[in-house]
């Protein structure tokens, strides 16, 4: 028996619950639980924490003394065309977490490297989410030039440059290692790289999405595979992701730091990164290695839990190690252990590694090389930072802000000015006293581009038009006005931030009632809190309420809120509660190249019985993306239901061969496979989906059923007690199927 698979959803960029974890011991004072705003589409993500495996346990910590404490008269970097080139990037990286700057971390591979090289105790990062920061790192452009302002909406430019488009061209092969989701290769930053290694696992965790990650050590591991097998230079990006919440450290971690979970994290990640280090330094060619975070923590600073509303330095301050190890000269080391205090900043860094390999700058860039840094010279160039998340998701005012020196600038409502030597905790706000600092640096701002962030998935026009049409978007804020109040300033609104954190827990926690009273109140107060609608919408469609989920989001459009994460998701609701024509009314003639709106149109197609303009969405999806495997997959479920069963499993194979990690399509899989007397490989597909994503039901209800039919009635009772379990309200006829199933296998 197989039963037909649901059609497949789009992935959209995943947002991470909250997770109780006392902060990082820091200088910023005590902390409280937090979690990461959303900034993207809800999906039906599954609950669940990180998975844990085996421990990777590098060496002990040495006694290194106070090295770190050191200054040096500079650091030579010798240009170098043959050397390699390693980029690690540390996903939500406190600096102050790291042993070398003074952190209760673990972290004796990093901190051997910072002995090696040199240390910068004054670098900053321009953004304070994923996405943002690492288009800034390896573009070297500020956030308004390479276009991406926050985790969802935008794409890299496919004819963009990039440290591995340049290198690329030099002759370097070009590896890229990626630890989540937000970096997928769907949002463009896999440009000019040989090989881009985003497959992940599908980990559930939580109230909005799937977040899809896989921890360091395996990231470490297949970056040093693709590096054993060059023969010549090449260039390596690894991105870890493990400090991100939910901070869940393997056991041994875990242990060690019990009531610091995050500090947990950072000493795990820097243990899974010690055999990539010790592999380099038995090399014979050297490689130039830097060692940075895309953004902090706040852990309970200011208000802030997680990242992305604040740019204060618990986010905005980012630690940076250069070194060069390996190769037979052993020149790094003989001039190593420096401390950089100048002002530095991610744009510097794609400058600095094109002088490192001997290729020409490029004076379009707005860094410059670190050599001269490195070697001694003092550098203050000032330093452009934004927060726009909450601007984009919220409607909240845009956060800009301007490093000089020392000094920190942040252009808001309620305007703030630090003296960052003085008081690097950022508590004394000193902007109504220092009134000609704060113009001169406001003058100094508008040296960037202030311009409003564009947002290409942002509704058109032409689609508002079309939205009103139908009764939506009643007069609400758009996503960027010319004015913001005091009202909007995110110092102001930060209680409800925590608001939502609340409701996440709660949710979380089993609490739904409680969660849905606080989303409800923070839509009360702020009726473009475009996220608290999704959140809330998702919570009545797993309780099996999907008239309230979709007149939730029916509320959001007529409230004014216009991302279209809403409208998609209104598209998904209609569509798979009975009512198809509504959600391709709805979405057709909008999608445009948007993938999670052409997803969403096809199946809503597909819903209506319109196989022909099915197949044809879904090709126009693959045109997009000829390498998508949820293309491939869309398409195979397609002609499962048109009972093509060689050309869906041609397609269906084709998906898993492109991104293993689609349990959808291992669950399509497998119904091809019973209905052609494959059991037993059937079998296996759903035992594989439900490993991806134990929450993917119609592959455990089939799994459960199919299990009894061969006898092997352990592993069925097994399977059905999950689902049984685990179901949402929504599935209660298919739970009752399984139970009365496992009744019988009990009575046998």
């Amino acid at each position: 028996m197989a039963r037909k698979t649901r059609k497949r959803q789009s992935r959209n960029t995943p947002a991470t619950p909250p997770a109780d974890s006392p902060r990082a011991a820091a200088p910023e004072g005590d902390g409280e639980p937090g979690h990461r705003q959303g900034t993207g589409a809800a999906t039906s993500g599954a609950t669940g924490s990180r998975r844990l495996g085996l421990l990777l346990l590098v060496g002990a910590a040495v006694a290194l003394g106070a090295w770190w404490f050191l200054r040096s008269s500079g650091m030579a970097l010798p240009v170098d065309p043959d050397r390699n080139v390693l980029l690690v990037t540390i996903d939500t990286l406190r600096a102050d977490a790291l042993g070398s700057y003074g952190g209760r971390a673990q972290t004796p591979n990093l901190d051997r490297l910072a002995a090696r090289g040199a240390r910068f105790s004054f670098a900053h990062s321009h953004a304070v989410v994923t996405l943002t920061s690492h288009a800034s790192i390896l573009s070297g452009e500020y956030p308004y030039q390479h276009g991406l302002r926050d985790n969802t909406g935008y794409r890299f430019p496919a004819d963009g440059r990039t440290m591995a488009t340049r290198l690329k061209a030099d002759g370097f092969a070009t590896g890229a290692f990626i630890g989540a989701f937000p970096l997928d290769h769907q949002f463009g930053l896999d440009v000019g790289f040989d090989r881009y290694d985003d497959r992940l696992n599908l980990v559930p965790s939580g109230l909005e999405a799937s977040e899809r990650e896989r921890r360091a050590d395996v990231v470490v591991a297949s970056a040093l595979d693709w590096i054993g097998r060059q023969s010549g230079k090449w260039f390596t990006w690894v991105h870890v992701y493990d400090p991100h919440v939910a901070y869940a450290p393997p056991a041994e971690w875990a242990a060690k730091f019990p009531s610091d979970p995050y500090l947990g994290e950072v000493s795990w990640t820097d243990a899974a990164l010690g055999p990539l280090f010790d592999q380099l330094a038995s090399q014979p060619r050297p490689t130039l290695v830097i060692v940075t975070g895309d953004h902090g923590e706040g852990l309970g600073d200011h208000g802030e839990l997680t990242h992305s509303v604040f740019a204060y330095e618990s986010t905005l301050h980012i630690p940076l190690i250069v070194a060069e190890v390996g190769g037979a000269s052993g020149r790094a080391a003989a001039s190593g252990g420096v401390v950089v205090d100048s002002p530095v900043r991610h744009v510097d860094l794609l400058p600095t590694v094109l002088d490192a390999v001997g290729l020409p700058a490029d004076p379009a860039l707005p860094g410059s090389s670190l050599r001269p840094v490195l070697a001694g010279d003092r550098s203050d160039r000032p330093s452009y930072f934004e927060a726009m998340s909450s601007n984009l998701v919220r409607g909240w005012a845009p956060l800009r802000g301007v490093l000089v020196g020392h000094e920190k600038y942040i252009d808001l409502p309620i305007v703030e000015l630090y003296d960052l030597a003085a008081d690097p905790k950022e508590l004394r706000n000193t902007a109504s006293t220092a009134r000609d600092r704060v113009e001169i640096l406001r003058n100094t701002l508008r040296g960037f581009d202030m311009t409003p962030p564009g947002r290409p998935r942002q509704e058109s026009a032409e689609t508002i038009e079309r939205l009103r049409s139908l009764g939506y978007i009643g007069g609400g804020a758009a996503a960027a006005r010319e004015e913001y109040t005091e009202e909007d300033d995110p110092k102001r609104l930060i209680e409800l931030e925590q608001m939502m954190t609340r409701a996440a827990e709660a949710y979380r926690e089993g609490r739904p009632a409680d969660a849905v009273s606080l989303y409800r109140e923070v839509i009360d107060r702020r009726p473009d809190t475009e996220d608290a609608y999704r959140k809330l919408a998702l919570i009545y469609w797993r309780a099996g309420q999907p008239r309230d989920a979709v007149d939730t989001l029916e509320a959001a459009l007529q409230a004014g809120v216009t991302q279209s994460e809403v409208r998609i998701k209104l598209g998904q609701y209609l569509a798979e509660s009975g009512q198809a024509a509504k959600a391709i009314e709805l979405l057709e003639g909008t999608a445009g190249s948007d993938p999670d709106a052409l997803v969403t149109l096809g199946n809503a197609y597909q819903a209506a019985g319109r196989t022909r303009d099915a197949m044809r969405t879904f090709q126009r999806l693959l045109d997009l993306d000829p390498a998508s495997g949820l293309a491939h997959e869309n398409i195979g479920i397609v002609h499962l239901q048109a009972d093509d069963l060689t050309a869906a499993e041609t397609s269906l194979r084709r998906a898993v061969d492109l991104d293993p990690s689609l349990a959808g399509a291992y669950t399509a899989l497998g119904v091809v496979l019973a209905r052609t007397n494959r059991r037993d490989e059937a079998i296996a597909a759903w035992t594989r989906a439900t490993e991806l994503d134990p929450q993917d039901f119609n592959a455990l209800f089939n799994l459960t059923v199919n299990l009894a039919d061969a006898g092997r009635l352990a592993e069925a009772r097994a399977a059905g007690e999950r689902f049984v379990a685990t179901a949402p309200a929504a599935l209660r006829q298919d739970v009752a199927t399984i139970q009365r199933l496992l009744d019988q296998i009990r009575g046998r």
